[in-house]
């Protein structure tokens, strides 16, 4: 029970930088109310002088707008889930499924997009499978899907909530320790908000569940017992992670932060260039004040003036930022995007264009090959724990062109046209073309019309 809030050293080293990164993600008000930690002082530089600026900060969010971009394209079109065989209770559950994966009502695709913005910003999400707790063990298995026993659902938990684990010798996970907090309030009529702090101990065959509310109560054990996966003797927390070189917040935060300094420090040297200061050239002593409702005497040989900066400076440190602009970019394989923020100002050819569009398109493709690979293992899973007589397969995420469904029926048509004889290639071709064009649709009526092509 002590060892519960034991952190994993990798969590650890990475605590600080998954703040920094939400921050950076979220931008406005979060960043703006700890800007310290991202404004640097300047040597010496009077504290009231700093927090002016730090009063004045803004904020130019070109990182949080790529990763919302990479989603929303991502998932333009939902990827088609197939489910092939006779199981029509099967079916129809996961019709449920994914209208409400989580039991609040959120859609699976929903559920992934927003799995898939927290693998861009923080590297890596989970996913955890449960099934309601019931008091009493069902007999049959109409008897526990009537109960609701059966109603598997979904629950997210980012990097910073997963914060011990161990991996056995093929690379799996052994166990893991997930940590939630919130603010719950002790009773309506005297309400005192208090912090409760929840674990969540998973291995291959049981969870335990910890609880601690208020800084000064001990830890106690709440809840234990199997979880969803027991039988399968597995953890049922999946993680959905990608590498390095497509993390984009850890290839652009450098820059972002880089680009936040350089912008607001322009910014300030602007506003005080505003201000001018009055310069007096005179071998007298001077002692006059010098203002809107004052005037100033000179003698014949003295001279007055403004200090104005020549903008050399501010020339180079406008440069600068437009580079750093197109680095961010450039990082996370969107340079004809940077282009087109500029209204076309790169120079570059039209094959250059096209080749710079391709990377985005491959990148797209592998990000689409992580997403429905997690979702293949989660709903296997689910499958598995409900012994439901279905294979699940999923498709799509790997176009991205505006017109590409035309060009899905020009290949569909060309392909048979070759005279194939082979009815199951047919049905294939017709499943895959009618699911994405009905993409948006209920599951039910994508399993509905995938059954009466299989009849046909």
């Amino acid at each position: 029970m002590q060892n519960i809030n034991r952190e994993h050293p990798e969590y650890i080293a990475r605590k600080a930088m998954w703040k920094q990164y939400k921050d950076l993600y979220a931008g406005g008000e979060r960043l703006r109310m700890d800007a310290a930690e991202y404004l640097v002082r300047r040597h010496k530089e009077p504290a009231e002088v700093y927090q002016e600026r730090l009063n004045r900060v803004f904020y130019e969010n070109y990182i949080g707008s790529i990763v919302d971009w990479y989603a929303a394209t991502l998932l333009r079109r939902e990827p088609v889930v197939q489910f092939e065989g006779n199981d029509s209770g099967a079916k129809k559950f996961y019709s449920v499924l994914a209208d409400d994966c989580d039991l609040k009502g959120t859609n699976l695709y929903e559920f992934f997009r927003q799995q898939f913005v927290q693998v861009m910003v923080c590297g890596s999400s989970f996913v955890v499978i449960d099934f309601p707790k019931a008091e009493v063990a069902p007999r049959t298995r109409a008897e526990e899907d009537a109960s609701g026993r059966s109603r598997a659902y979904l629950t997210d938990y980012s990097a910073e909530e997963v914060i011990n684990w161990n991996h056995d010798e093929t690379g799996g996970l052994d166990w893991v320790v997930i940590r939630t907090s919130c603010l719950q309030q002790s009773q309506i009529t005297d309400a005192q908000w208090e912090k409760e702090t929840r674990w969540i101990y998973y291995d291959r065959e049981k969870y335990q569940i910890y609880r601690k509310a208020g800084e000064a109560k001990a830890i106690e054990l709440i809840d234990e017992g199997p979880h969803a996966l027991a039988m399968q003797r597995r953890v049922p927390v999946f993680e959905m992670k990608v590498s390095n070189g497509l993390w984009l917040m850890n290839k652009a935060a450098l820059l972002q932060l880089e680009h936040f300094n350089k912008s607001n420090a322009l910014s300030w040297a602007l506003t005080m260039g505003l201000f001018a200061m009055p310069v007096v050239y005179s071998e007298r002593e001077w002692n006059q004040i010098a203002g809107e409702s004052y005037y100033i005497q000179l003698g014949p040989n003295d001279r007055f003036g403004w200090t104005e900066p020549e903008g050399k400076v501010y020339q180079i440190a406008a440069d600068n930022l437009v580079r750093l602009k197109d680095e961010i970019y450039r990082v996370c394989y969107l340079m004809n995007q940077a282009e087109n923020a500029r209204g076309g100002y790169l120079q570059t050819s039209g094959l250059s264009k096209q080749i710079d569009f391709s990377v985005t398109q491959e990148v797209l493709r592998s990000y689409g090959d992580t997403l429905k690979e997690t979702m293949k293992q989660v709903l296997r899973a689910i499958a598995e724990a409900r012994q439901d007589e279905v294979q699940i397969d999923v498709s799509g995420m790997d176009e991205f062109d505006i017109g590409d469904f035309s060009n899905d029926l020009d290949d569909a048509k060309k392909l048979l046209e070759l005279g194939i004889e082979s009815e199951t290639l047919k049905k294939q071709v017709f499943k895959k073309l009618a699911l994405k064009y009905l993409c948006d649709t209920r599951q039910e009526i994508k399993n509905r019309v995938a059954e009466e092509i299989d009849r046909t």
